[in-house]
């Protein structure tokens, strides 16, 4: 397995996670897949327990809902394929941890900085990654400063990434639009 970054965007339910998930089957013989979720309610509990279902029983999770990228980096040895799934929640965490009254430059900054450990872990390693999020900028603009501090820090945070990527996809419908490699 050769050295890549793979980031693969599209809105929701458009068939990012189904497509990282089949191409890390396809191409990974070790995988890892680093899981940014947090239940904190009774459908984000099912929506997990149907994700955790979904996977390949051989693969080993890492559940990171923050700083993902010492997660992976603990848990990397011996595995030739990453998927994280997914920034949009990890973007969401981040946020989480920041007091009530931040501004965008905070959201950025704290959401970016998972980016970097993400990135650098990526780097130090010989793993093929693919990376899912949400594209967040093409819909309205959210009508609350919470929404349009989040929307902002995420975009940001796709950017770097896709910046960094060797490949850049956008699913639609599920179906996969090659924007970069």
């Amino acid at each position: 397995m050769a050295h890549q970054l793979i980031f693969v965007l599209g809105g929701a339910r458009s068939g990012k996670s189904t497509y990282a998930q089949t191409w890390a089957e396809e191409h990974g013989e070790r995988v890892l897949f680093a899981a940014t979720a947090q239940a904190f309610d009774d459908e984000m509990r099912v929506r997990i327990a149907r994700h955790q279902a979904e996977r390949p029983a051989g693969w080993t999770t890492v559940e990171a809902p923050l700083d993902v990228g010492d997660a992976i980096r603990a848990a990397l040895d011996g595995h030739d394929t990453v998927v994280v799934d997914c920034l949009t929640l990890l973007a969401s965490n981040a946020l989480l941890t920041l007091p009530e009254d931040y501004t965008q430059e905070d959201a950025t900054a704290a959401v970016l900085a998972e980016i970097d450990g993400l990135l650098a872990t990526y780097a130090a390693s010989d793993a093929a990654w693919i990376v899912v999020s949400n594209e967040v900028g093409m819909g309205l603009v959210p009508p609350t400063t919470l929404g349009r501090l989040y929307r902002d820090a995420l975009g940001r945070a796709n950017q770097r990434v896709a910046q960094y990527a060797d490949e850049v996809l956008l699913l639609v419908a599920g179906l996969p639009w090659r924007l970069k490699g």
